[in-house]
């Protein structure tokens, strides 16, 4: 790891808020595994609980972070040090933070007492959201120098991944219900990391009546195995092309 990138993992690590998202992410996982005798309960419960904190922690700090840093990044490349690098280790310093708070606010607890399976699962998609939200954090302070603005569509990027989208899924299945749309409904799917993480980890449950009609249509289409797959894949995707569209649009900015 860089040293501009150690040097914001560190800094970060010490944040108040870091330190309490991961306190509070460590009593609620322990809390929900601890108490529940049913895993699969258990675990659903909290899934529902990474689904909405995790995306909604990673880009709301992520992106006040970069626009506190501004002094900071700015000198930066007063130094000969390229753009390139300067951005990617800050992206990379703060993914890893948020990573960290993560695996061990809810890692340790799940490793303890949720089953391996569906454990790693959960570990796995904790993980790549941090990393998605962190990448389009990079992407909506960039897009704006205004601070408001720039946290005002973090949060609408958060609310449309966590909240709209399934109801605009659902409208569409209720209004071309009689047309065979199961791979265009697999593929809309597929473009929201949230309700795809939601899948990966339901698929691993292998609970078909509660994957929701997106999910079902993604197993009927794919199978378990190869929808495990995709998911990953697509998600892996989501966590490169925010942060891609953000260093091009940073290399190319006046600061």
């Amino acid at each position: 790891m860089n040293k501009i990138a150690r040097f914001i993992l560190f800094d970060i690590l010490k944040n108040k808020i870091i330190i309490f998202y991961t306190i509070l992410l460590f009593i609620i996982s322990w809390s929900v595994l601890g108490l529940e005798s049913n895993y699969t309960k258990a675990t659903l419960s909290l899934l529902n609980v990474v689904l909405l904190v995790v995306p909604l922690v990673s880009i709301i700090f992520s992106t006040i972070y970069v626009y506190n840093s501004s002094q900071f990044i700015e000198l930066l490349l007063s130094q000969p040090v390229p753009r390139v690098k300067v951005w990617f280790n800050i992206f990379l310093g703060l993914s890893t933070a948020l990573v960290l708070a993560f695996l061990l606010g809810c890692g340790i607890p799940i490793l303890l007492y949720s089953s391996i399976e569906t454990g790693f699962s959960l570990i796995i998609i904790g993980i790549l959201l941090s990393v998605i939200f962190s990448s389009f954090a990079m992407l909506s302070a960039i897009i704006s120098r205004d601070r408001a603005k720039g946290i005002g569509i973090s949060i609408f990027i958060w609310m449309f991944f966590s909240i709209i989208y399934d109801g605009i899924l659902l409208v569409l299945m209720f209004q071309f219900a009689d047309y065979p749309i199961e791979g265009i409904m697999a593929t809309l799917a597929g473009l929201n990391p949230v309700g795809l993480s939601r899948i990966f980890v339901l698929l691993q449950l292998d609970i078909s009546a509660m994957l929701g009609y997106s999910g079902a249509v993604f197993q009927k289409v794919f199978g378990s195995g190869g929808g495990m797959g995709i998911s990953m894949l697509i998600l892996m995707i989501w966590a490169t092309v925010p942060f891609v569209l953000s260093l091009i649009k940073f290399n190319k900015k006046d600061l």
